[in-house]
């Protein structure tokens, strides 16, 4: 006979929760299933409603108790869903004893792209070696570098982030290499890099793709030595640290283009992943809807109306789960204290987004000029998304002037 789920699981977790509910005269309970009876249930999964849970069986709670107590266990049932999969990441690499898997160190998926994704950083934590994590903005590149750290015999060493984009060329030397006192104005003390500071543990680096050729140079070095200078300073260093980068840019092409440094290219590309965007996993939007509804604690209860979720269900998202996270907070402000969430509190660019609208657009043009017209914008169109709304990177990949593109994005009113 099969042990229940909660069989050598440590439920600390739930010592708080069992407490409030016992001084109210109610008593929690762990269930394979939802109950028959009347009873307050919350499951462990969200995209298993009828599986594994925790429930208050009584039929004597009603509104706004009832409210209260669902939410307490929804709260209580996400904490305990992270100690089994925690366990069962630990035990095998097999999903969890109650179906795929949903979640993997705060990843949230249950897609067969987010199955496959699972298992392989499952494997590259194992592993000493670079990782490249590619994807489009807002797909969540930080939170699987550090689930990789969190899985590997890393995970009680430094974990560091700096993005690479957010210094110009002297800042960002200064950043990673630390400097010595008096290597320029304004250096005052002697200061370690963040080399230094994530020594032993992992380095994120973010948009490596806009980092500069000169520092492309001292970074190959700490990949292929693992030493470093400090700026004005003469002294070698020695670190011990696994480095994770993440780029929404074509390396390959910019190699190509001999815009970044080949041999740093095949130091962080040993391991790659290539995360999946939103629109390509769109059954995983109720599951993240779900989730984000459950972080806003601040809030009561709340849940979309059919007509939102359908809506919600069909659009897009060109910023990917970071978008949709930043809807659904805007959605539970908006809602106040109603407990369901209509669909007219949709942002408009998401109340207002018709499916079909490129391919009627490309299907029903009668003439050539109107033909490459919608063809051009499906093209700006999709490389605004890929690139979240950045002309720039966008001008780049269509091989236009950014001047143009912004003329054409005004054109097409794409934003």
């Amino acid at each position: 006979m099969r042990s229940p789920w909660w069989t050598g699981l440590d439920l600390r977790v739930l010592h708080h929760v069992r407490g409030v509910l016992r001084r109210r005269g109610l008593e929690l309970t762990l269930v394979e299933h939802r109950p028959d009876e009347s009873a307050a249930f919350a499951p462990l999964f969200p995209d298993m409603p009828e599986a594994a849970g925790l429930a208050v069986i009584t039929p004597s709670i009603v509104e706004p108790e009832l409210g209260l107590v669902v939410a307490m266990l929804g709260e209580a049932a996400a904490d305990v869903a992270a100690v089994v999969r925690s366990r069962n990441s630990s035990e095998s690499e097999s999903a969890p004893a109650y179906g795929k898997r949903t979640a993997y160190h705060g990843i949230i998926g249950s897609a067969p792209s987010m199955q496959e994704l699972y298992g392989l950083l499952e494997r590259f934590a194992r592993s000493a070696s670079t990782v490249l994590v590619q994807g489009e903005n807002g797909t969540g590149k930080e939170l699987v570098s550090r689930a990789i750290h969190d899985a590997s015999d890393r995970r009680d060493k430094p974990f560091v982030v700096t993005n690479c984009s957010a210094f110009n060329d002297n800042l960002l030397d200064s950043e990673l290499f630390g400097h010595k006192r008096g290597a320029f104005t304004g250096a005052v003390a002697d200061k370690p890099g963040l080399f230094e500071v994530a020594d032993t543990g992992t380095f994120f680096l973010d948009e490596i793709g806009d980092m500069s050729p000169m520092l492309q140079v001292k970074v190959l070095r700490v990949l292929q030595e693992g030493t470093f200078s400090r700026v004005g300073d003469t002294e070698t260093r020695q670190v011990d640290v696994r480095i994770i980068a993440a780029t929404n840019r074509d390396l390959s092409a910019m190699v190509a283009d001999g815009r970044f440094r080949e041999d740093l290219f095949y130091r962080i590309h040993v391991l790659n992943v290539l995360l999946p965007a939103l629109r390509d996993r769109r059954e995983d939007i109720p599951l993240l809807v779900d989730y984000f509804l459950r972080r806003q604690r601040r809030a009561r209860p709340k849940q979309l109306s059919a007509e939102c979720a359908a809506q919600m269900q069909t659009y897009p998202w060109p910023g990917n789960v970071r978008e949709l996270e930043n809807e659904v907070e805007r959605l539970v402000v908006l809602a106040g204290e109603s407990p369901t969430i209509s669909a007219d509190l949709l942002s408009p660019r998401i109340r207002q987004w018709a499916p079909a609208e490129d391919a009627v657009a490309a299907a029903d043009v009668g003439s050539l000029p109107a033909a490459l017209e919608a063809l051009e914008r499906k093209m700006i169109g999709a490389a605004m998304r890929r690139h979240g709304g950045n002309k720039t990177r966008a001008a780049e990949e269509l091989k236009v002037s950014r001047r143009n593109l912004i003329r054409l994005v005004q054109k097409y009113e794409l934003e």
